[in-house]
């Protein structure tokens, strides 16, 4: 690392000019977004693109999410959207929704892993807009992770694990939301698909063009070799090193949990704050997401919550599952992917 910069109350103009100038020379720079922290560099660069790649130990038919300041960028980089997909730009960018269009030969083939398409999105996030429109280049910025690892959402979760990687870290803060962006495709029906479900849930499109489907690989494992428009679905994701089992959420859930505890000696819980007290645990082993009833505060702690886990020398985490209903359905997303799809 070359350069650290606190953003966090403002941004500085001269330390912006020394981020842009590091992008246009094929650098990578850690850059905080609405959603987590990403690793920037100039979409339209392979040399740039394959930096990302190496840093995050990421397979390279994962492709990488093109951020844009406006839609005058989104039309430099991809095809005319149509008239659904003008209208899913319109309802929900800037924001935490990426679409998948049709690329332009002016993004680099490393990004798109040598695809005709691309995921866009336009980030609200003041500090990676700003660098975006100031510079006027395309930023390819997946999430800040080692490749499998939970996601990054603030400085202190992945500074150690990247900073040797990386030219810039700009600290600025906490990310708002906690999960990566909502990742949709319309097809050639004219429906959009969720490819990745994020903050920008089901019932949010469907009130802005009255139809959405969920691809059937939300919850399921991706065959090799099979390619993929969207990152989060095909590999290991957001797991920790400890082995984790998810326990679904139904009335029985707080029993099988403890029926886990029961059987095993050395473990932790993920779950939530009124169900401490009904777990046989040791509450330093007991990891809070936050309230049951509020998903917006789990989704905001869901990846600092699963790095913690591997902080708490046990065997096995277990993990408590929310609905599988608009953000729940994100969340589940994410935990079932850490828990290699182990659920009970």
């Amino acid at each position: 690392m070359k350069y650290y910069f606190d953003w966090k109350k403002n941004i500085n103009e001269n330390e912006l000019n020394v981020v842009i100038d590091v992008l246009k020379n094929d650098g990578l720079v850690l850059v905080p977004t609405e959603t987590v922290y990403g690793i920037a560099a100039n979409a339209s660069s392979n040399e740039a693109c394959l930096k990302i790649f190496k840093a995050k130990n990421r397979a390279q038919d994962n492709p990488l999410i093109i951020h844009v300041s406006d839609k005058n960028m989104i039309n430099s980089i991809a095809e005319k959207p149509n008239e659904i997909e003008e209208k899913l730009i319109d309802a929900f960018m800037p924001g935490p929704f990426t679409l998948i269009l049709k690329k332009k030969k002016i993004i680099c083939d490393v990004a798109s892993c040598n695809m005709p398409t691309i995921g866009v999105r336009m980030p609200s996030n003041e500090i990676i807009h700003r660098i975006i429109s100031k510079s006027n280049i395309p930023i390819a910025a997946p999430s800040a992770n080692i490749s499998g690892r939970p996601s990054g959402t603030n400085i202190e979760d992945i500074k150690n694990e990247l900073s040797d990687k990386l030219d810039v870290i700009i600290d600025g803060g906490e990310c708002k939301i906690g999960i990566e962006s909502t990742v949709v495709r319309v097809d050639s029906d004219g429906i959009p698909e969720i490819l990745r479900p994020g903050f920008v849930t089901e019932s949010d499109i469907k009130n802005v063009v009255g139809n959405v489907k969920l691809s059937d690989k939300l919850f399921k494992k991706v065959e090799e070799g099979e390619k993929v428009e969207s990152p989060g679905m095909k590999y290991r994701h957001y797991a920790p090193s400890t082995k984790c089992v998810l326990v679904k959420s139904d009335e029985n859930q707080i029993k099988k949990v403890n029926e886990l505890l029961n059987k095993n000696s050395n473990a932790c819980v993920l779950g939530f704050s009124e169900d401490l007290e009904y777990l046989n645990i040791d509450k330093n082993k007991f990891i809070n997401m936050g309230s049951k009833n509020n998903l917006n505060e789990i989704s905001h702690n869901l990846f600092s919550s699963l790095r913690k886990i591997d902080t708490m020398n046990v065997q096995l985490a277990i993990i408590e599952g929310v609905k599988k209903e608009n953000l729940g359905l994100s969340i589940m997303n994410r935990l079932v992917r850490a828990a290699s799809n182990n659920v009970v």
